[in-house]
């Protein structure tokens, strides 16, 4: 049987997995107010916080790449960039509440 599991004696912790680190804070940071109805989910300030976030962790990944999160944060960012795009293309829209 082989096990799954590789311990790791030191773990080296630098500037890219700081970066990443912010990028997940500010991920959940922008989740926690959409929640708490502190954010619009068609508010510019969600989009910019979520495209910055996963921009960062897509920095950090440089470090350490990883695929499938690579994969998840860019469409993060592309989808984000589509909200971005939407505030100032269309802010009728979402004044109106027609998003």
């Amino acid at each position: 049987m082989v096990c799954a599991f590789v311990t790791v004696n030191s773990m080296k912790y630098g500037i890219l997995d700081f970066i990443g680190n912010i990028g997940v804070v500010l991920l959940m940071v922008a989740y926690l107010l959409l929640q708490l109805n502190r954010l619009s989910i068609s508010g510019l300030m969600y989009s910019l916080l979520n495209a910055i976030g996963a921009a960062m962790i897509v920095i950090s990944l440089v470090a350490n790449f990883n695929l499938s999160a690579f994969i998840i944060e860019v469409f993060w960012i592309f989808i984000s960039l589509l909200g971005i795009y939407r505030h100032f293309k269309h802010p009728s829209e979402i004044l109106d509440g027609r998003n």
